[in-house]
């Protein structure tokens, strides 16, 4: 039972394998049929779009067979119509070139013409130059032959005769010269000395200071004859004590109530004049209290310099602002020039210089620090260098003044060479402070040495016969030779030995220069 089961079922399957293969293998013929079917269609649609293709593919073709045969031809006629036109340019080229070739034998033959002419110029040029050689010749043998009688008739050479010349032009120049250069000095001078007495006169009349000066001494007021005995001391103990500490020399006499402190250092004359004024004061006058109180007062000297600076900036109206150019300012009251206290001339020169800087619309003040430091220079130590205006200049740079003060104080003395308006006023106050009479005084040798300098140097010019210092030498009188100075000689040798005198000398003030020009005749009748 089973097995016909199985049989049946086995069976079946197989007849199911065999219907579901014929089916199968049925419709798939069926689908290659349509499918060959379609293709089929299909290209017959692929035939009659390849032949559209084409169809327009030659429209096309013709199209741009067309265009490019127009583009041709429109082409051709261009390079036609450039190769007319190319042409055509050659020939009017060809025709300027032969134009220009015509004239260039028309100017061939204009310059042949001309190269003959310029040679037959040529050599009537040489025969004239050989003319005037033979005439230069014969003119240089006539004046040779002339100067030759001109030298004989002259009884000198050519050479001789031009320096006689030249000398003649030259003294005959020197004379207009000095002529002319003393009348514009004359002129100068005088209008120069009418505004400066007008400025310098009203600044000596609204100002007057002391003139005198101590230089060696220094007196010392005592209260009575009795006093003298004890700055003396037993055996002159104390006087000997008080000139070993102070270096100076205490003269004891017969002046009544006063003694006398000497000694070249004016610094140290001070300080030994201060000491014995306090021990008068004490009434305590002892070896040993000498000593302390010398040194005391050393002690003191700077805050004493800076007193005596301040007041003396006071006096001149200026403000200083460092202690080192007040100290250095107060140092100038134990420094002397030519016997002239250097303080109270500084004082005295600041003071002028404010009331003509006033006077000529500059900045008084200015005026008046530059003259009250104009000699700070002389105060200051070995160390300093050079002129006295030039280191009081970098001093005053140091302390931090303005520019205008230091080439003010700088040029006083014209020792830069660029000289400030402030430079010039200090200098002509300086000359006025120092010309004062009694403003300074000066030993008598001192004196007649200048007096003789002045002379020796007058009669050290050829032609002088004679020289006088006068008037305290303040007027030098030069007596000339007439025969060998002449007029013009004798303005130029005044000059000359005014700038000699200005090399040579240092002087306060100015010195007069008048060379005398005299040629006396005499005849006696009887």
């Amino acid at each position: 039972m089973l097995t016909t089961v199985a049989i049946s079922l086995v069976a079946g399957i197989l007849l199911g394998f065999a219907a579901g293969f014929l089916s199968h293998r049925y419709l798939a013929a069926r689908g290659a049929a349509a499918r060959s079917a379609g293709a089929q269609s299909r290209r017959g649609e692929a035939e009659r779009e390849a032949k559209g293709i084409v169809r327009e593919a030659e429209i096309q073709a013709r199209a741009e067979v067309l265009k490019a045969r127009e583009a041709f031809e429109a082409s051709v006629k261009e390079q036609r119509r450039e190769l007319n036109e190319t042409a055509s340019g050659l020939n009017k080229r060809e025709q300027s070139l032969v134009q220009r070739e015509e004239n260039l034998d028309r100017k061939a033959d204009v310059l042949d013409r001309r190269e003959e002419s310029i040679e037959k110029k040529a050599a009537a040029a040489e025969k004239a130059a050989d003319e005037a050689r033979a005439a230069r010749k014969e003119a240089d043998a006539a004046r040779a032959d002339a100067d030759g009688r001109l030298e004989r008739l002259a009884g000198m050479t050519r050479d001789q005769a031009r320096k006689d010349l030249a000398e003649r032009a030259q003294r005959d120049i020197q004379g207009d010269l000095a002529v002319y250069l003393r009348r514009e000095r004359e002129r100068a001078e005088g209008e120069a000395r009418r505004t400066a007495q007008k400025i310098v006169l009203e600044s000596m009349q609204r100002y007057a200071g002391s003139h005198a000066a101590e230089t060696m001494t220094r007196s010392v007021s005592v209260p009575g004859e009795d006093v003298k005995g004890r700055i003396i001391g037993r055996e002159g103990r104390n006087i000997r004590a008080l000139e070993a500490a102070t270096g100076c020399s205490i003269l004891v006499d017969d002046t009544p109530d006063t003694v006398i402190v000497s000694a070249a250092d004016p610094l140290r004359r001070e300080i030994a004049a201060t000491a014995l004024e306090r021990l008068l004061a004490s009434g305590r006058i002892q070896p040993q209290r000498i000593e302390e109180v010398v040194e005391s007062v050393r002690q003191n000297w700077d805050a004493r310099l800076l007193e005596i600076g301040s007041e003396a900036a006071a006096e001149a109206d200026v403000a200083l602002s460092s202690e080192e150019e007040t100290r250095a300012l107060g140092r100038l009251k134990f420094r002397t020039s030519f016997s002239q206290n250097v303080l109270r001339h500084s004082v005295e020169v600041a003071r002028y210089a404010g009331m003509m800087a006033a006077e000529l619309g500059l900045d008084p003040a200015v005026a008046r620090r530059v003259g009250l430091l104009h000699d700070v220079g002389k105060a200051l130590d070995e160390t300093a260098s050079g002129p006295h205006a030039l280191a009081g200049a970098d001093f005053l740079r140091k302390c931090g003044e303005p520019k205008e003060i230091a080439d003010g104080v700088a040029g006083h003395h014209g020792e830069t060479e660029e000289v400030t308006l402030y430079a010039t006023l200090a200098s002509v106050a300086d000359a006025l402070s120092s010309a004062r009479p009694g403003a300074r005084s000066e030993s008598s040798q001192l004196y007649l040495e200048r007096m003789d300098k002045l002379e020796k140097i007058a009669a050290s010019f050829p032609g002088v016969a004679r020289a006088f210092a006068v008037q305290a030498g303040r007027d030098l009188r030069v007596i000339v030779d007439p025969d060998a100075t002449s007029d013009e000689d004798a303005m130029l040798l005044a000059s000359r030995i005014a700038a000699k005198i200005e090399q040579e000398m240092q002087f306060p003030g100015q010195v007069r220069v008048t060379v005398v020009r005299e040629k006396r005749c005499v005849e006696f009748a009887r």
